[in-house]
Parts: structure tokens; C-alpha cells; sequence
């Protein structure tokens, strides 16, 4: 696998309103956790589309796991131009550290947003470039990475293609082995 396609909720959909949240912290470690091996195994790309919550902590993961895999590249490809355009300030400084730090930064749609078909289009063509899927999602809670996950499970039938999944279980393990660790 060369190109991992890594996506989730978005941070709102989690009652996540600040990145210095706890909880950030754990979902990094659960990406990083799921990461591992495949970066081990030689996965060279990870592509997210930037947007608030997961996308973007997974790219702030991979830039701390390129200070122990360097060849590990990150790709930013937004659905449309000035995504950040309506964010807080404070999203927006964010979002723009983590494209500073990223390998590659470009809009699938080369003008700003106009309707949900963009977000659609986003999703089909971040798939078809991917090797594979790791995303934060669990179907007791539904969200907007519902259409991403339905999309792929549709692609898993034609070709294969590997789809990790990160759910609520996965992350209270996280949260449980942090806990055993520091007692």
C-alpha cells in the first residue's frame, strides 16, 4: 500500500470545540496506533482533505511520525478553494500550520464552494487515489463520515480495498492503556 486515505467526524461531531481537547489526544494516538504497521510496511502517502476534526489531527500525526519516518509524505487535497474561509481564527491558524507542514497541498475543485456535490466528488476521487481507508467511525454514530465509509464499502466490492476503522471501542482501548500507563 502506497496512499492511505485517512478521514472521520468532524471535531463538532464529536463535542470537540478546541484541538487542546483531551480527547485529541487519544484519536491521534488511535491513528497513529492504526498507522504504524502500514507505515512500517512502506505506505509512502497520507491523503486528507483538511477539514476540522480528524482529517486534521491525523495530519498533525503524521507530521509527528515523519520525525521517525521521513519518507512518510502528507497530502492536503480540499474539496474546494478556501475551505477555511467561514472557520474561527484560531481553526484557521491551525488548519494553516498543518498545511505549512504538509507535502503537497491542492484543491480538487478549483473554485470556492458552491453546493454538497463538491463533498461527494471529494470523496470519490480521494478513494480512487488511495490504496485504502483508515477512518474514525462507528456506525451507532451516524455523522458525515457515513457517505465517505457507504462509498468505500461500494469500492471494497468492485477492487480490493483495505478499510480500517477506528470506532468508539477502539478508542476507550486507547484511553484505557494511557490510564494503565501512568498509574
Amino acid at each position: 500500500m502506497k496512499v492511505l486515505f485517512v478521514t472521520g467526524y468532524k471535531a463538532h461531531e464529536l463535542g470537540i470545540f478546541k484541538n487542546n481537547h483531551k480527547g485529541v489526544t487519544y484519536i491521534k494516538r488511535a491513528i497513529k496506533k492504526s498507522m504504524l504497521p502500514l507505515v512500517e510496511a512502506g505506505l509512502e502517502w497520507v491523503i486528507i482533505s483538511g477539514q476540522l476534526g480528524v482529517e486534521l489531527w491525523a495530519g498533525e500525526a503524521v507530521q509527528e511520525m515523519q520525525e521517525s519516518f521521513p519518507e512518510l509524505k502528507l497530502a492536503v487535497l480540499t474539496p474546494f478553494l478556501e475551505q477555511e474561509k467561514n472557520w474561527s481564527q484560531e481553526n484557521k491558524e491551525y488548519y494553516e500550520g498543518i498545511l505549512i507542514g504538509a507535502d503537497f497541498v491542492d484543491s480538487i475543485s478549483k473554485k470556492p464552494y458552491e453546493n454538497p456535490s463538491q463533498l461527494k466528488q471529494k470523496n470519490q476521487f480521494l478513494l480512487q487515489k488511495s490504496d485504502g481507508l483508515l477512518i474514525l467511525y462507528d456506525e451507532e454514530k451516524e455523522g458525515t463520515p457515513k457517505y465517505v465509509w457507504q462509498e468505500a464499502k461500494k469500492l471494497q466490492e468492485q477492487k480490493d480495498f483495505p478499510i480500517w476503522q477506528i470506532t468508539f471501542y477502539d478508542l476507550q482501548q486507547v484511553v484505557e492503556e494511557e490510564q494503565l500507563g501512568n498509574d
